[in-house]
């Protein structure tokens, strides 16, 4: 009769459990050194060694001939245990064996003396499944058993144990399985049962198994059914890992905003019996894979697929910001939700499609985050952008706090940078038309007498000869400020920076860089990064080199009308001349 592969191939000492050195050289030193606890307790996911260990621990204090902490399998105590004809080692299904009188029982056989072995050894599964009246009963028996008994208890929940079991136990903690130490175990394996399986294929199992040798060995005797060499797509096949060039489509379609093609894609999903639930959770699933390419520099190491698709959902993910993928992951996680109450669950994933082809159908805070960070993302491919108003944020060659921002203390990047109120006579950054049309609408405030032509000249020019000098650790800031501000870098780049007393002034030949500083959140991760370099606040402002020259013409005043002219425009209004 044919034996599945992880039945047949369970470690039988110490030495042959893969992945869970720092359990088993545990183990076999207390065997060796006879310093046996009364109670153990094997905790880790599914799959990584805990009842293959209990037994191998249950036959090592009870062998005739033990060699090195491992069990013989040899002697008749060993081989009794393994085919189950000594009752002295008693396996107990805590899930279906959860009730008081299942302990009481417990307790009372313990009273007796192993018939064959010399200790009775119980193993009890799943131990998180008992009841808080089984807990209870079984406390008095686990803290001071009698001298001939061993509780050895295993769980992949310990979370749900009490602190009172918890405490009477000796704890061992099973982590997964490394991929590595899985492919190595399944080549063995494979070589032995004459498997024909590539090293591609093996690397392909470990991954998919998540650390679980059990899983690993099962998936390894379905792809032995096919009867071929075991290659990655082999194991795609077997796996159901194939055949997901719809995700891709669909995906495509998302991504170029086309509506219209995405529902047409869901509805032939839809016609050829595609199962709605389904879909969405591949669809997080393909979000998911996107987001650690985009995040992760090695991103193969944590997505489970082929290397062909590996390549593809790596240039999928630069059609797409981070911020974009996260509201996706959002919008289908409720898609998700909706689904298992809904009426109609084609309707729901057509309005989850829609939401995320349309970006402006989502109004919540995550999806107009992801909204600004696309924007971004096409500033910085170059695509065209507003003009730069050339009175915007610039330097005067006696700054004035219209034209620079003050920090109050280190620098936050959630506080607005905004200027403060400026003279009467500075020009200050239009933030949109509403506020230009109000600025025309009011009446100019008469300014006050100027200086002497002479003094301002000469103050103007002390000022520029004294103060103005770089800035040393500017790419120091840059470096730091690349770190805090990632989409801001890139316009920074080739920039200067200048010291004009308390102010420092960026010189750059980007327009775009003053539309960023008028952001607060932009500016603030200027003053952050150059407050972190050189633990000195500065003022901020654009450098103007024409300011510093006192005998340049000066700026010419311009008409109140401009603005509301400008507007009208944009509105479509057609202004005649008279």
């Amino acid at each position: 009769m044919y034996q599945v592969l992880y039945r047949k191939w369970r470690p039988q000492t110490f030495a042959d459990v893969v992945g869970q050195p720092h359990v088993t050289a545990s183990l076999t030193g207390a065997v060796k050194s006879g310093r046996l606890a009364h109670a153990y307790l094997f905790t880790g996911s599914r799959g990584t060694g805990k009842t293959s260990c209990a037994k191998i621990l249950a036959k090592a204090v009870n062998c005739l001939h033990p060699v090195d902490g491992n069990p013989c399998n040899a002697c008749e105590i060993c081989r009794g245990i393994d085919n189950g004809s000594i009752l002295d080692v008693i396996e107990i299904d805590a899930a279906s064996n959860n009730g008081v009188d299942n302990i009481r029982d417990l307790r009372e056989e313990a009273n007796y003396t192993p018939t064959h072995a010399r200790y009775r050894v119980y193993i009890i599964d799943e131990v998180h499944m008992l009841s808080t009246g089984a807990f209870n009963a079984l406390l008095k028996t686990l803290e001071e058993p009698p001298e001939h008994v061993k509780f050895i208890l295993a769980t992949t929940e310990v979370h749900k144990l009490p602190s009172t079991i918890l405490s009477r136990c000796q704890r061992f903690d099973f982590r997964r399985i490394a991929p590595e130490d899985i492919a190595e175990r399944l080549q063995f394996v494979a070589s032995e049962e004459h498997i024909p399986l590539t090293s591609d294929g093996a690397m392909l199992i470990a991954r998919i198994s998540d650390g679980a040798m059990r899983d690993a060995l099962s998936l390894l005797d379905r792809c032995a059914a096919y009867d071929t060499e075991i290659t990655e797509s082999v194991v795609g096949d077997a796996a159901g890992l194939a055949g997901r060039e719809h995700l891709f489509t669909l995906v495509s379609a998302i991504a170029a905003h086309d509506s219209a093609r995405a529902l047409t894609l869901l509805q032939e999903l839809y016609n050829n019996a595609c199962n709605m639930e389904r879909l969405v959770t591949d669809l997080l699933t393909h979000f998911r894979h996107m987001m650690i390419a985009s995040s992760v520099p090695n991103y193969k190491d944590l997505i489970v697929c082929t290397q062909s698709e590996l390549e593809q959902i790596r240039v999928q993910a630069e059609d797409f910001t981070l911020a974009r993928i996260l509201a996706a992951m959002d919008i289908l996680n409720d898609a998700a939700v909706r689904l298992k109450g809904g009426a109609n669950p084609r309707v729901t994933v057509e309005m989850a499609i829609l939401r995320l082809s349309d970006a402006q159908l989502d109004t919540d805070s995550a999806a107009l985050t992801a909204r600004i960070a696309e924007l971004e993302r096409l500033v910085q491919r170059g695509v065209p952008s507003a003009p730069v108003k050339a009175n915007t944020f610039t330097d005067k060659a006696n700054p004035s706090p219209a034209a620079s921002v003050e920090s109050a203390s280190e620098p936050e990047p959630e506080k607005p940078f905004s200027p403060p109120p400026a003279k009467p006579e500075s020009v200050l950054p239009q933030a949109n038309a509403h506020t230009a049309d109000s600025a025309s609408e009011k009446p100019q405030e008469k300014s006050p007498e100027p200086p002497p032509a002479a003094e301002a000249a000469a103050a103007t020019t002390e000022a520029s000869a004294s103060a103005d000098r770089p800035f040393p650790k500017w790419s120091e800031a840059l470096e730091r400020l690349a770190s805090i501000d990632r989409p801001l870098a890139p316009h920074m780049q080739n920039s200067k920076a200048i010291l004009r007393g308390e102010y420092l002034l960026i010189q750059s030949e980007n327009p775009l860089l003053a539309q960023f500083l008028q952001t607060g959140s932009h500016a603030n991760c200027i003053a952050r990064a150059v407050y972190d370099v050189t633990g000195v606040k500065y003022k901020l402002g654009l450098f103007d080199p024409t300011a510093a020259n006192p005998n340049a013409a000066p700026a010419k005043k311009k008409d109140p009308l401009e603005n509301l002219l400008r507007r009208a425009q944009t509105l479509g209004v057609q202004v005649k001349d008279q």
